[in-house]
């Protein structure tokens, strides 16, 4: 009998990100198809942290950016990606305002911040577990500040790189403060990986996020030009910047002080009461 071969079917594995010029950089190999996995197939989807961090609470995608401080209430159906990581060396989220404010009285006014679940809101209330905050999308924050809507907000994303030209003063850095603390750089954003897709799925997958990086660390000019779509405000040379502080060697392998952060990071929030669940750290 004449032998007919039957193709694999294509897999869909869901991958969401946000929309911002680091996230897109490091998603360029895997999104333009220059980075290819036989018999899988990337759909991607670009949305804000804080939704991320919601979705991933209900398994939505197979691969999904997370706030670190989101994972402890995901863990049961997610692991952590060994790459793919936002970490800042001694630098990090901010808070800034239109006036000079000492870090006392900085404790006793209400903040801004981009939502509950974002690290940066993590590493704030382990500064100043007292501290009243209001949630503002991220991308309303300096404009509110400006209008006089509110005193001081927490800044993420290109925020960290355009409040000076707003006119705004950093008053904290959160990066700077848990470096001080801590002599370790401060995990703010990772992948998270769907565990009902199984060990070796999971592995080829993590395999395709790392060549991704690696691509576009390779062909910086391409990737960046790629990524200027979404670099809210940002021009080419501050993007670069931007991207160069969130995708990097530290993306590509977390190292040992890496992990050793989000441990602690984690360990942290849960014994000041920040986090309900006991953290269960775990990296493919």
């Amino acid at each position: 009998m004449p032998s007919s071969t039957v193709s694999a079917p294509i897999r869909e594995i869901s991958v969401a990100h946000s929309p911002d010029s680091d996230d897109a950089f490091m998603f360029y190999g895997l999104a333009t198809n220059k980075v290819r996995v036989p018999g899988l197939k990337f759909t991607h989807t670009l949305t804000d942290i804080e939704t991320l961090n919601r979705k991933a609470m209900e398994g939505f995608y197979d691969v999904s950016a997370i706030s670190f401080h989101a994972y402890p209430y995901v863990q049961e159906k997610y692991a952590l990606m060994s790459c793919g990581g936002s970490v800042g060396d001694n630098y990090g989220p901010m808070v800034v305002a239109t006036r000079p404010m000492g870090l006392e009285e900085l404790k006793r006014t209400k903040i801004a911040v981009p939502g509950t679940l974002t690290t940066a809101y993590l590493a704030l209330k382990l500064f100043a577990p007292k501290i009243e905050t209001v949630v503002v999308p991220f991308d309303k924050i300096i404009p509110e500040i400006l209008a006089g809507k509110h005193e001081a907000g927490l800044i993420i994303h290109e925020g960290q790189l355009t409040y000076e030209g707003s006119g705004l003063q950093k008053i904290l850095d959160m990066g700077k403060w848990w470096f001080e603390l801590t002599g370790l750089p401060l995990p703010l954003g990772g992948n998270a990986i769907r565990r009902e897709l199984g060990p070796d799925l999971m592995k080829t997958i993590g395999r395709a996020l790392r060549d991704s990086i690696q691509y576009a660390l390779d062909h910086r000019e391409e990737a960046l030009t790629y990524a200027m779509q979404f670099a809210r405000d940002l021009d080419t040379q501050m993007a670069d910047r931007f991207v160069g502080m969130y995708v990097n060697e530290r993306t590509l392998d977390y190292g040992a002080d890496g992990k050793q952060a989000v441990e602690l990071l984690l360990g942290m929030g849960y014994r000041a009461g920040i986090i309900p669940h006991k953290p269960e750290v775990e990296f493919v």
